[in-house]
């Protein structure tokens, strides 16, 4: 009987992936992987090793979600050793619990490797704690789009009032409803956001606006999914940071690694 591992990739640096999940991918037989996966980790499985593109864009799937679960049952009960190899952490907002349900009815052998998830990942980098004595004590991580587009379901006046940080994956398309949401169930206006384009990878960058004027600079820098959305006070540590270490005030927009998080 072969085994599945349901595997977290890291938000997008290579070199953020834990060792258990490095392990599985250099012992796989084959190897189902996603769209925000780095490629240089596959550089890691075994030659002979079978490698399965399963990836999804926000208009356009590769494979539905039913084929991925049935290639998983499939090759595992072919005796293999089989990794579905996602971006970020599998059971943050990535499906991996459907796919560990699959595998469970057919009475299949599976384990969860955990990963780091974009959501604290790509603040951090960009020099925003998720978290901060001073600046907010609670945080809550948010889809920013459903099954039926946009997130209708979310308890908005929750989270306008009851959490300081809030991290918002796959929001781009809806940023403008998800502000107008908070707004208009009790958040300032003038809260911090932050868009993290491309979240520790090479070409990450950031921009920085309000609940206000967040929409208006994502369309004038053309930022472009996949991005996290930040908001809360914890935004403003970011200029922190670039004060304490003498670096020129912050634009609108500045490069991956323009500072250093110390």
């Amino acid at each position: 009987m072969g085994k599945a591992y349901i595997v977290g990739a890291g938000p997008g640096d290579p070199e953020l992936i834990t060792v258990k999940a490095l392990n599985c991918i250099r012992k796989a037989d084959v190897i189902l992987y996603d769209r925000l996966v780095n490629p240089v980790l596959l550089n890691e499985a075994k030659r002979e090793c079978e490698i399965i593109y399963c990836g999804k864009k926000p208009t356009h799937h590769t494979m539905k979600q039913e084929i991925i679960n049935d290639l998983l049952v499939h090759y595992t009960s072919q005796g293999k050793n089989v990794v579905r190899l996602k971006g970020g952490d599998p059971f943050v907002f990535g499906r991996g619990a459907e796919e560990a349900e699959a595998l469970a009815k057919h009475g299949l052998s599976f384990e969860v490797v955990p990963g780091i998830t974009a959501g604290i990942a790509a603040p951090a980098y960009a020099g925003i704690p998720i978290t901060h004595r001073e600046y907010g004590n609670s945080f809550a991580v948010v889809t920013g789009h459903c099954a039926k587009g946009k997130p209708v379901d979310i308890d908005w006046e929750s989270l306008a009032k009851a959490v300081d940080t809030i991290a918002i994956y796959m929001g781009i398309g809806n940023l403008s409803y998800i502000c107008n949401q908070l707004i208009s169930h009790g958040k300032n206006k003038n809260t911090p956001v932050a868009v993290i384009e491309q979240g520790t990878r090479d070409l990450q960058r950031t921009v920085i606006g309000t609940l206000n004027t967040i929409t208006n600079v994502v369309e004038k820098e053309s930022v472009q999914n996949p991005a996290m959305i930040v908001v809360g006070e914890v935004v403003r540590f970011r200029n922190r940071l670039f004060e304490l270490q003498s670096v020129r005030k912050e634009p609108n927009v500045e490069p991956f690694k323009e500072i250093i998080v110390v």
